[in-house]
Protein backbone atom coordinates (compact mmCIF):
# COMPACT_ATOMS: atom_id res chain seq x y z
CA UNK A 1 0.00 0.00 0.00
CA UNK A 2 1.24 3.47 -0.85
CA UNK A 3 2.39 5.65 2.02
CA UNK A 4 -0.15 8.09 3.41
CA UNK A 5 2.47 10.84 3.61
CA UNK A 6 3.11 10.55 -0.11
CA UNK A 7 -0.46 11.53 -0.96
CA UNK A 8 -0.81 14.17 1.72
CA UNK A 9 2.09 15.94 0.05
CA UNK A 10 1.28 15.20 -3.60
CA UNK A 11 -2.39 16.16 -3.40
CA UNK A 12 -2.08 18.92 -0.78
CA UNK A 13 -4.09 17.12 1.90
CA UNK A 14 -4.18 17.67 5.65
CA UNK A 15 -5.77 16.30 8.83
CA UNK A 16 -5.97 12.57 7.97
CA UNK A 17 -8.42 10.55 10.08
CA UNK A 18 -8.63 6.79 9.55
CA UNK A 19 -12.28 5.71 9.14
CA UNK A 20 -12.01 2.19 7.67
CA UNK A 21 -9.49 -0.53 6.94
CA UNK A 22 -10.20 -3.64 4.88
CA UNK A 23 -8.34 -6.17 2.78
CA UNK A 24 -8.72 -3.88 -0.21
CA UNK A 25 -8.06 -0.40 1.18
CA UNK A 26 -7.33 1.98 4.01
CA UNK A 27 -9.76 4.91 4.01
CA UNK A 28 -9.23 8.34 5.56
CA UNK A 29 -11.10 11.58 5.73
CA UNK A 30 -8.77 14.44 4.84
CA UNK A 31 -9.04 18.16 4.18
CA UNK A 32 -8.52 19.37 0.62
CA UNK A 33 -8.95 23.00 -0.46
CA UNK A 34 -10.82 23.66 2.79
CA UNK A 35 -13.31 20.77 2.36
CA UNK A 36 -13.55 17.34 3.93
CA UNK A 37 -12.97 14.62 1.34
CA UNK A 38 -12.03 10.94 1.36
CA UNK A 39 -8.63 9.44 0.57
CA UNK A 40 -8.75 5.75 -0.31
CA UNK A 41 -5.38 3.99 -0.39
CA UNK A 42 -5.62 0.66 -2.20
CA UNK A 43 -3.86 -2.51 -1.19
CA UNK A 44 -2.50 -4.79 -3.91
CA UNK A 45 -5.79 -6.72 -3.71
CA UNK A 46 -7.76 -3.49 -3.91
CA UNK A 47 -5.80 -2.19 -6.87
CA UNK A 48 -6.79 -5.32 -8.78
CA UNK A 49 -10.38 -5.49 -7.56
CA UNK A 50 -11.31 -1.78 -7.38
CA UNK A 51 -8.83 0.04 -9.58
CA UNK A 52 -11.24 0.24 -12.51
CA UNK A 53 -13.82 1.80 -10.20
CA UNK A 54 -12.08 5.12 -10.81
CA UNK A 55 -12.79 4.75 -14.55
CA UNK A 56 -16.48 4.38 -13.79
CA UNK A 57 -16.56 7.35 -11.41
CA UNK A 58 -14.74 9.54 -13.92
CA UNK A 59 -17.21 8.48 -16.64
CA UNK A 60 -20.24 9.28 -14.46
CA UNK A 61 -18.74 12.61 -13.36
CA UNK A 62 -20.90 12.91 -10.26
CA UNK A 63 -24.19 11.87 -11.89
CA UNK A 64 -25.70 9.30 -9.54
CA UNK A 65 -22.37 8.68 -7.85
CA UNK A 66 -19.82 10.44 -5.70
CA UNK A 67 -17.29 12.61 -7.52
CA UNK A 68 -13.76 11.46 -8.20
CA UNK A 69 -11.35 14.32 -7.48
CA UNK A 70 -7.98 12.69 -8.18
CA UNK A 71 -6.72 9.17 -8.69
CA UNK A 72 -3.81 7.01 -9.67
CA UNK A 73 -3.20 3.26 -9.65
CA UNK A 74 -2.86 3.18 -5.86
CA UNK A 75 -5.21 5.84 -4.49
CA UNK A 76 -8.53 7.61 -5.06
CA UNK A 77 -9.49 11.04 -3.73
CA UNK A 78 -13.26 11.19 -3.44
CA UNK A 79 -16.18 13.39 -2.51
CA UNK A 80 -17.23 12.93 1.13
CA UNK A 81 -20.82 11.98 1.88
CA UNK A 82 -21.83 12.13 5.53
CA UNK A 83 -25.39 10.78 5.35
CA UNK A 84 -26.65 7.30 6.17
CA UNK A 85 -26.73 4.36 3.80
CA UNK A 86 -29.89 2.41 2.90
CA UNK A 87 -29.67 -0.19 5.67
CA UNK A 88 -31.57 1.91 8.25
CA UNK A 89 -34.35 2.45 5.73
CA UNK A 90 -34.73 -1.32 5.29
CA UNK A 91 -34.57 -1.89 9.03
CA UNK A 92 -37.36 0.66 9.54
CA UNK A 93 -39.61 -1.39 7.28
CA UNK A 94 -39.13 0.61 4.07
CA UNK A 95 -37.44 -2.10 2.03
CA UNK A 96 -39.50 -1.32 -1.08
CA UNK A 97 -38.52 2.36 -0.86
CA UNK A 98 -34.84 1.40 -0.59
CA UNK A 99 -35.19 -0.82 -3.65
CA UNK A 100 -36.84 1.98 -5.61
CA UNK A 101 -33.99 4.34 -4.67
CA UNK A 102 -31.46 1.84 -6.02
CA UNK A 103 -33.43 1.60 -9.27
CA UNK A 104 -33.36 5.39 -9.61
CA UNK A 105 -29.61 5.51 -9.00
CA UNK A 106 -28.95 2.76 -11.53
CA UNK A 107 -31.02 4.63 -14.10
CA UNK A 108 -28.86 7.70 -13.56
CA UNK A 109 -25.62 5.70 -13.77
CA UNK A 110 -26.78 3.92 -16.92
CA UNK A 111 -28.03 7.04 -18.71
CA UNK A 112 -26.43 7.73 -22.08
CA UNK A 113 -24.15 10.71 -21.47
CA UNK A 114 -22.85 10.85 -25.03
CA UNK A 115 -19.35 9.74 -24.10
CA UNK A 116 -17.72 6.57 -25.46
CA UNK A 117 -17.33 3.71 -23.01
CA UNK A 118 -13.92 3.99 -21.37
CA UNK A 119 -11.28 1.40 -22.10
CA UNK A 120 -9.99 -0.83 -19.32
CA UNK A 121 -13.28 -1.73 -17.64
CA UNK A 122 -13.76 -5.32 -16.47
CA UNK A 123 -16.03 -7.36 -18.73
CA UNK A 124 -18.84 -9.45 -17.31
CA UNK A 125 -17.26 -12.58 -18.77
CA UNK A 126 -14.14 -11.92 -16.75
CA UNK A 127 -16.27 -11.20 -13.70
CA UNK A 128 -17.92 -14.63 -14.03
CA UNK A 129 -14.63 -16.58 -14.15
CA UNK A 130 -15.11 -18.25 -10.77
CA UNK A 131 -18.56 -19.53 -11.71
CA UNK A 132 -17.24 -21.03 -14.93
CA UNK A 133 -14.38 -22.72 -13.07
CA UNK A 134 -16.74 -24.37 -10.58
CA UNK A 135 -19.09 -25.40 -13.36
CA UNK A 136 -16.26 -27.29 -15.08
CA UNK A 137 -15.50 -29.30 -11.92
CA UNK A 138 -19.16 -30.11 -11.18
CA UNK A 139 -21.03 -30.54 -14.50
CA UNK A 140 -24.28 -31.70 -12.85
CA UNK A 141 -24.40 -28.95 -10.20
CA UNK A 142 -26.32 -25.72 -9.78
CA UNK A 143 -23.10 -23.96 -10.78
CA UNK A 144 -23.15 -25.71 -14.15
CA UNK A 145 -26.79 -24.79 -14.73
CA UNK A 146 -26.02 -21.18 -13.85
CA UNK A 147 -22.96 -21.17 -16.11
CA UNK A 148 -25.06 -22.27 -19.08
CA UNK A 149 -27.53 -19.45 -18.50
CA UNK A 150 -24.67 -16.98 -17.97
CA UNK A 151 -23.18 -18.00 -21.32
CA UNK A 152 -26.46 -17.23 -23.06
CA UNK A 153 -26.82 -13.88 -21.31
CA UNK A 154 -23.24 -12.86 -22.04
CA UNK A 155 -23.44 -13.96 -25.66
CA UNK A 156 -26.59 -11.90 -26.24
CA UNK A 157 -26.17 -8.64 -24.29
CA UNK A 158 -28.70 -5.83 -24.28
CA UNK A 159 -28.14 -2.17 -23.37
CA UNK A 160 -24.40 -2.37 -22.66
CA UNK A 161 -23.38 0.29 -20.14
CA UNK A 162 -20.71 1.20 -17.63
CA UNK A 163 -21.73 -0.82 -14.58
CA UNK A 164 -21.31 -0.26 -10.88
CA UNK A 165 -20.81 -3.99 -10.37
CA UNK A 166 -21.45 -4.04 -6.62
CA UNK A 167 -24.76 -2.27 -6.12
CA UNK A 168 -26.14 -2.97 -2.67
CA UNK A 169 -27.53 -1.08 0.30
CA UNK A 170 -24.17 -0.20 1.90
CA UNK A 171 -22.83 1.31 -1.30
CA UNK A 172 -25.41 4.09 -1.40
CA UNK A 173 -25.29 7.14 0.88
CA UNK A 174 -27.35 10.29 1.17
CA UNK A 175 -25.62 13.57 0.39
CA UNK A 176 -27.15 16.57 2.14
CA UNK A 177 -27.40 18.59 -1.09
CA UNK A 178 -27.18 16.01 -3.89
CA UNK A 179 -29.38 13.22 -2.58
CA UNK A 180 -28.65 9.50 -2.79
CA UNK A 181 -25.31 8.64 -4.40
CA UNK A 182 -23.52 5.40 -5.21
CA UNK A 183 -19.91 4.77 -4.26
CA UNK A 184 -17.31 1.96 -4.33
CA UNK A 185 -18.02 0.78 -7.90
CA UNK A 186 -16.08 -2.14 -9.34
CA UNK A 187 -16.02 -0.57 -12.80
CA UNK A 188 -17.49 -3.18 -15.13
CA UNK A 189 -18.95 -3.07 -18.62
CA UNK A 190 -21.90 -5.13 -19.81
CA UNK A 191 -25.69 -5.39 -19.89
CA UNK A 192 -27.29 -2.97 -17.48
CA UNK A 193 -29.68 -5.63 -16.11
CA UNK A 194 -26.74 -7.26 -14.34
CA UNK A 195 -26.30 -4.24 -12.09
CA UNK A 196 -29.52 -4.98 -10.18
CA UNK A 197 -28.75 -8.65 -9.47
CA UNK A 198 -26.56 -8.00 -6.42
CA UNK A 199 -29.29 -5.83 -4.91
CA UNK A 200 -31.56 -8.88 -4.79
CA UNK A 201 -28.88 -10.75 -2.80
CA UNK A 202 -28.76 -8.01 -0.15
CA UNK A 203 -28.64 -6.82 2.56
CA UNK A 204 -26.81 -9.93 3.76
CA UNK A 205 -27.14 -8.88 7.42
CA UNK A 206 -30.86 -9.66 7.04
CA UNK A 207 -30.71 -13.21 5.62
CA UNK A 208 -34.34 -14.13 6.25
CA UNK A 209 -35.46 -11.04 4.33
CA UNK A 210 -33.07 -11.78 1.47
CA UNK A 211 -34.16 -15.43 1.26
CA UNK A 212 -37.88 -14.61 1.37
CA UNK A 213 -39.31 -15.55 -2.01
CA UNK A 214 -42.12 -13.00 -1.98
CA UNK A 215 -39.69 -10.24 -1.09
CA UNK A 216 -37.26 -11.25 -3.83
CA UNK A 217 -39.96 -11.29 -6.49
CA UNK A 218 -41.45 -8.01 -5.29
CA UNK A 219 -38.01 -6.34 -5.29
CA UNK A 220 -37.28 -7.77 -8.74
CA UNK A 221 -40.50 -6.22 -10.04
CA UNK A 222 -39.64 -2.82 -8.51
CA UNK A 223 -36.15 -2.88 -10.00
CA UNK A 224 -37.29 -4.13 -13.41
CA UNK A 225 -40.06 -1.57 -13.73
CA UNK A 226 -37.81 1.21 -12.45
CA UNK A 227 -34.98 0.35 -14.83
CA UNK A 228 -37.07 -0.60 -17.85
CA UNK A 229 -35.80 -4.19 -18.01
CA UNK A 230 -37.60 -7.53 -18.07
CA UNK A 231 -38.27 -9.41 -14.82
CA UNK A 232 -37.37 -12.84 -16.30
CA UNK A 233 -34.03 -11.51 -17.52
CA UNK A 234 -33.31 -9.89 -14.15
CA UNK A 235 -34.09 -13.18 -12.40
CA UNK A 236 -31.76 -14.99 -14.81
CA UNK A 237 -28.95 -12.57 -13.96
CA UNK A 238 -29.80 -12.93 -10.27
CA UNK A 239 -29.57 -16.72 -10.49
CA UNK A 240 -26.20 -16.58 -12.20
CA UNK A 241 -24.87 -13.84 -9.90
CA UNK A 242 -25.99 -15.67 -6.74
CA UNK A 243 -24.16 -18.78 -7.93
CA UNK A 244 -21.11 -16.64 -8.72
CA UNK A 245 -21.29 -15.21 -5.20
CA UNK A 246 -21.47 -18.75 -3.79
CA UNK A 247 -18.40 -19.68 -5.85
CA UNK A 248 -16.53 -16.71 -4.40
CA UNK A 249 -17.52 -17.88 -0.92
CA UNK A 250 -16.09 -21.32 -1.62
CA UNK A 251 -12.86 -19.72 -2.82
CA UNK A 252 -12.66 -17.51 0.27
CA UNK A 253 -13.66 -20.26 2.73
CA UNK A 254 -16.91 -18.57 3.80
CA UNK A 255 -20.45 -19.92 3.93
CA UNK A 256 -22.26 -19.88 0.54
CA UNK A 257 -25.61 -20.86 2.06
CA UNK A 258 -27.42 -17.52 1.69
CA UNK A 259 -26.24 -17.02 -1.88
CA UNK A 260 -27.41 -20.52 -2.78
CA UNK A 261 -30.80 -19.93 -1.15
CA UNK A 262 -31.25 -16.88 -3.38
CA UNK A 263 -30.07 -18.89 -6.38
CA UNK A 264 -32.64 -21.62 -5.73
CA UNK A 265 -35.46 -19.08 -5.48
CA UNK A 266 -34.39 -17.28 -8.65
CA UNK A 267 -33.97 -20.52 -10.61
CA UNK A 268 -37.41 -21.75 -9.49
CA UNK A 269 -38.95 -18.61 -10.98
CA UNK A 270 -37.16 -18.65 -14.31
CA UNK A 271 -39.33 -18.91 -17.39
Amino acid sequence: MAALEQYLSAWNLTDPQLIAETATSRVYTVTHAGEKVVLKLLTSIGAEDEGTGALALAYWDGHGAIKLLHHDASAHLLEYVSGEDLIPLVQRGDDDAATAIIAEILNELHADNGKPLPEGLVTLRRRFRSLFRYAETAPDSIYARAARIAEDLLNNPRDVRVLHGDMHHWNVRRHAQRGWLAFDPKGLVGEKTFDAANTLCNPVILPELVADERRLLRAADILARGMGVEVPRLLAFTFTYACLSAAWCLEDDCDPKLALRVAVIAERNLR
